[in-house]
């Protein structure tokens, strides 16, 4: 891949920034130069330049670039298991849960700077620490909706466990599916598509409360 293009000349200024916002100037600039490059063939040079900063205002923030990998992955985790949960919290509609948590991964692969690379194609994904942060952001979405799916069907922690990671299985891949031929679907008939495959299952199993479909 082709390294980004350097940020314009207005942005490449040191100005004094409160911490917080300079450590979110810098995991964007990451970001950017993570997507493009991959981890091995990145620098923390071209991180540095990407934002406008010296290289020794970025150490200030990360101690080395696989602290700064992290950090950003860590982040990025926690965006996708935050839109499903908000998903499983907006309504208590079944059928609206399932194209909301749907949805939830189709927004999230198709967000701006591809970001989700990160997440399910790092070129890292054997590390111990990578594949621990991914894990526990997987978890979270397979809990959130697990935690809908026993408490309308009474199944047990780990078949309600199973059915969401059916669930979250299918919404992940068939995003990334999608994303490049997006111009032939619209991303609100691919969610449909894919929601309505998973309700025509999911809503087969009956509610705890006198055994009616969950439909």
């Amino acid at each position: 891949m082709q390294p980004p293009p350097p940020a314009p000349a207005a942005n490449r200024r040191t100005s004094r920034l409160p911490r917080g916002a300079r450590r979110l100037q810098l995991l964007r600039a990451a970001q950017d130069v993570f997507v493009a490059q991959g981890f091995h063939a990145a620098a923390m040079d071209d991180i540095a330049d990407r934002a406008g900063v010296s290289k020794p205002v970025l150490y200030q923030h990360f101690p080395g670039k696989r602290e700064l990998y992290l950090a950003l992955l860590e982040e990025q985790v926690s965006e996708l298991a935050a839109r499903v949960a908000e998903a499983m919290a907006a309504t208590d509609n079944n059928r609206s849960r399932v194209d909301a948590a749907v949805g939830a991964y189709f927004d999230f692969i198709d967000a701006d700077g591809e970001a989700f690379r990160l997440v399910f194609e790092s070129d890292l994904r054997n590390d111990v620490d990578v594949r621990t942060i991914v894990d526990r952001g997987t978890g979270a979405c397979v809990e959130a909706i697990a935690q809908v799916i026993a408490a309308d069907t009474g199944a047990d922690a780990e078949r309600a466990l199973l059915l969401a990671s059916g669930l979250t299985g299918l919404a992940e891949s068939s995003a990334r599916w999608w994303l490049p031929r997006k111009g032939t679907v619209s991303r609100d008939e691919a969610v449909a598509l894919m929601s309505a495959l998973a309700w025509r299952g999911i809503s087969g199993f009956p509610r705890v409360d006198g055994g009616l479909p969950l439909a």
